[in-house]
């Protein structure tokens, strides 16, 4: 199983990241849409508490990117 997913990801360039991270965005934004109870967790949650979990999310990926 590990070969199978090593082989699909030196596949994968950036613009294919760019697309998933996209359509996740987009799949958000349609739960959001569809799912009253879910938009207002969304609008009642401290917008920094977002921030900071995107941080926190995206430190190690940035980490390796990038420094390493």
């Amino acid at each position: 199983m590990m070969k199978i997913w090593k082989r699909a990801l030196k596949k994968i360039d950036v613009l294919d990241m760019a697309l998933t991270k996209l359509s996740v965005a987009a799949f958000i934004l349609f739960l959001i849409t569809i799912w009253p109870a879910f938009m207002n967790w969304v609008q009642s949650v401290n917008p920094w508490y977002f921030l900071i979990a995107i941080i926190i999310i995206a430190a190690r990926p940035l980490y390796r990117c990038y420094i390493k």
